[in-house]
């Protein structure tokens, strides 16, 4: 049980609602806690095989809650133990986002400003709102833009350019822009955000829960990689380790009999 996040299970899709409506899904500690709590927990978790992340109300998330933030220590106060202890604290949610098994989905309406595009950059897919608006909004507060793992993930997903803009202005992109970049995958009208985010979800779980998180797990692997032969590499590993399955055979004997699979992680 949380008090800051929802969680709501859908078959094998679970959906994880930042629930600080009132306060624009700021970053609380609770919500931190809750956060890391939630990502470390959930690559034990076999039954769910996505994940969707999207904020109640009409923000994804306004990043840290300066409110809290200044009623206590935070980064900026306190000795440089306590403040790099702190900034780990956070930083590391995104870390546990990038090796949780499950492909995450960010589904984002209205600001995803500071730690809360870093949330969204940390998924694997993004899909947004017609009011999706994101920024790295730390530099606008007096510090670097570079935190919590956003000059990481940005230029990796938009390249050099937009990513300097970005993060040297601290602009907002918006949803058009943002898809017409690739920081995005689609955009649709905000009605619509919760069935696109849960019609790419099914289209996921269509495949072998094996299948996807090696895809996963390689995927974010080659990205990094330092030649084509160490991807190769990984590649052929899981090839053969996903040939093995009785998925694998579940598969092939579907698509010459023209019907869906019926796969059991098996």
């Amino acid at each position: 049980m949380y008090e800051t996040l929802a969680v709501e299970r859908e078959g094998h899709c679970t959906w994880l609602t930042l629930n600080r409506p009132d306060a624009l899904n700021a970053l609380s500690r609770r919500m931190v806690d809750e956060l890391r709590d939630f990502f470390w927990n959930v690559g034990d978790d076999a039954a769910t095989r996505v994940v969707v992340v999207r904020g109640a109300g009409r923000a994804f998330c306004a990043g840290l809650d300066l409110k809290e933030a200044a009623s206590g220590d935070g980064a900026a106060g306190g000795s440089v133990q306590a403040g790099l202890r702190m900034q780990r604290h956070i930083s590391e949610l995104m870390m546990l986002m990038r090796r949780a098994p499950q492909p995450i989905v960010a589904a984002v309406r209205g600001a995803a400003s500071g730690g809360g595009f870093a949330i969204a950059l940390a998924a694997d897919v993004r899909v947004a709102g017609e009011s999706a608006r994101m920024n790295a909004a730390f530099i606008r507060l007096g510090l670097s833009a570079c935190d919590v793992g956003v000059s990481y993930f940005l230029p990796r997903i938009v390249g050099a350019s937009v990513a300097s803009e970005l993060l040297l202005t601290g602009d907002f992109i918006d949803a058009a822009r943002a898809e017409r970049t690739g920081l995005v995958s689609r955009v649709v009208p905000d009605a619509e955000l919760d069935a696109c985010a849960r019609a790419l979800a099914q289209s996921m779980l269509r495949n072998s829960p094996v299948a996807l998180r090696l895809t996963k797990d390689c995927l974010k692997h080659a990205i990094d990689a330092g030649s084509l032969e160490q991807v190769i590499a990984m590649e052929d590993r899981n090839q053969i380790l996903t040939a093995r399955t009785r998925d694998f055979r579940e598969g092939v004997a579907a698509f010459l009999e023209k019907r869906p699979p019926r796969f059991e992680d098996a």
